[in-house]
């Protein structure tokens, strides 16, 4: 298949021009396969996106995971519709902030309140200062590599940080239960929060799951030391389990926070915590002036509502499994050891050896090239308006790509 690219690089040279980078951050251009998938989106449904250029993908990043039961979802639409004709941002919050609290809080099994923001950031370093506040404390932990935003405590890159920012952060690698426990002693009764995701997903590699007792550790060194344990449940929430994906592994955190498939494409983040942690999280300054946005809460209401009636997580958990099992057979057809790793639903592709991505990368590109979009440096997404036919059609574009790395290697 021949893509154009006319308009995508017309546009992205005149954006040099206006926007620094011309675009920026996990989007830009150099941090995906920039000869072959598109600068620039026009429209989606379902799990489908056309390029400016009009070229046809078929999605396996779903918004990087915003999107969980399919872009546009008539649903949520009709839902966004309905709210947005009185009003979105108003000078105080609507009832949706109230009802949707109250849906977060009957959700989820340990919380018994709930804040709101836009963006995981917002929420994942504010619980880290809740976590301050109730303990006196100033260490924040967390594992090596792992991702909780933009903010200078955590973020992964160096423009613009001091020593000082991430003077009071320390890091562990994950499952290394010995570590992290040898890190808790060293700063002895100063460490305030564990902040992690329920597995890790770092970028340019594959991802891993916990080990047996790690989760069971971590939480018992904290309820020990009187840490606040914080789960960053920013990317994986809603996709592993409804009520958070603690229930999954078997733990349960004193905060958790949410964002991306949260509102399928509308911007909203939440934080949820126990009792204990009510006047902290309180007396923590959080605002903005669109964070009381009707329509995103009437959006992630009806969110949790439809996911729970499709069954969206035993849906994504079905398919994971399809396009793993089909892409694993297709790669060992043409000699490949190839696998998805991390958990069905989203999953991070590897090639075992492949150390340096350049197997990975040329097999995305030759997907690529036949309108199948699979991200070679970040973990993919599924989303509920996949099926079987989708599953399949991608699984046959990969091994079309297997066969030319056959070839290529040969």
């Amino acid at each position: 298949m021949t893509f154009s690219r006319t308009r995508s690089d017309e546009l992205f040279l005149r954006a040099t021009k206006v926007v620094p980078g011309g675009i920026y951050g996990h989007l830009a251009p150099a941090g995906g396969l920039p000869k072959v998938f598109p600068h620039y989106s026009e429209s989606a449904e379902g799990c489908r996106f056309r390029d400016v250029d009009g070229n046809d993908w078929l999605d396996f990043m779903c918004g990087y995971g915003a999107i969980l039961l399919g872009h546009v979802d008539p649903e949520i639409e009709e839902a966004a519709d309905r709210q947005r004709r009185d009003g979105s941002v108003l000078n105080q919050p609507t009832a949706r902030m109230v009802e949707l609290a109250e849906a977060m809080v009957s959700r989820i099994d340990f919380a018994e309140w709930a804040v709101f923001a836009k963006n995981g950031s917002d929420v994942t370093t504010w619980a880290a200062r809740v976590a301050r506040e109730h303990t006196g404390r100033r260490f924040v932990l967390k594992a090596k590599g792992a991702y909780h935003g933009v903010d200078a405590w955590c973020d992964p890159g160096f423009g613009g940080r001091i020593p000082e920012d991430r003077a009071f952060v320390g890091e562990f690698q994950w499952n290394d239960l010995d570590g992290l426990r040898d890190l808790a002693k060293e700063h002895k009764d100063d460490v305030a929060a564990i902040v992690l995701t329920p597995y890790h997903h770092a970028a340019f590699g594959p991802s891993e799951m916990p080990a047996e007792g790690f989760w069971s550790g971590v939480e018992e060194l904290c309820r020990e030391k009187g840490i606040i344990l914080v789960l960053d449940d920013v990317r994986a929430g809603s996709r592993l389990h409804e009520g958070g994906s603690h229930r999954l592994f078997g733990f349960t955190p004193d905060i958790a926070c949410y964002s991306k498939a949260l509102g399928n494409g509308y911007a909203i983040s939440a934080c949820v915590g126990r009792e204990a942690l009510r006047r902290g999280a309180r007396d923590v300054f959080l605002t903005g002036s669109c964070w009381s946005d009707a329509v995103a809460m009437t959006v992630a209401m009806k969110c949790l509502e439809v996911a729970r009636e499709r069954n969206v997580v035993g849906r994504l958990e079905q398919l994971g499994s399809r396009l793993s099992t089909g892409l694993s057979e297709a790669g060992a057809r043409h000699g490949f050891s190839f696998r998805l790793t991390g958990p069905p639903a989203m999953p991070f592709p590897w090639f075992d050896g492949d150390d340096n991505l350049y197997l990975l990368q040329q097999f995305c590109e030759l997907c690529a090239l036949e309108g199948v979009f699979f991200h070679p440096h970040h973990n993919w997404f599924l989303c509920g308006a996949h099926d079987d036919a989708t599953i399949d059609q991608a699984v046959e574009v990969a091994s079309v790509a297997f066969s030319r790395l056959t070839v290529e290697k040969g």
